[in-house]
């Protein structure tokens, strides 16, 4: 039986992937909108300047990366670059009021953090539009009679 579950997991796997990268990357992306935009309940305090560091650099990031990452195209840069920015917001906005995240109130930069860094280093899994971009054509043969 545990050798079936292996196999069935394993087969399973790249639509899991594919499915927990739509998850994260459409939260993300969510967070993005809302404050460039004030939708999806609306920015969190005061939205951010066009240009103003690092509040709409980070929530660019957030909509533009977490786009990529959703769709399926650039996964792997896009989700370290995702990775990265909430590393920054986690170490220079967070990391300065407590130690841990529960106490900062960091937990969302550290679990979007590794979970983008998960996504570059494992790929974009199935359902990803960059895999339907790259498969070659299969081009329609003339049978001979």
């Amino acid at each position: 039986m545990s050798e079936e579950l292996s196999r069935l997991a394993e087969r399973a796997r790249p639509t899991v992937l594919g499915l927990a990268r739509i998850a994260v990357s459409l939260l993300f992306a969510c967070h993005g909108a809302a404050a460039l935009f004030g939708v999806l309940g609306g920015a969190h305090g005061k939205a951010p300047q066009v240009g103003e560091w690092p509040g709409w650099w980070a929530a660019l990031i957030q909509l533009v990366g977490g786009v990529l990452v959703l769709v399926g195209l650039a996964v792997r840069p896009a989700a370290l670059v995702c990775s990265g920015s909430m590393a920054y917001a986690y170490f220079s906005v967070h990391q300065e009021h407590a130690l841990w995240p529960i106490q900062n109130g960091g937990e969302p930069a550290a679990m979007f953090c590794w979970a983008f860094l998960l996504i570059a280093a494992a790929g974009p899994g199935g359902l990803a539009l960059g895999g339907l971009l790259r498969r070659p054509r299969q081009v329609a043969r003339p049978s001979v009679a």
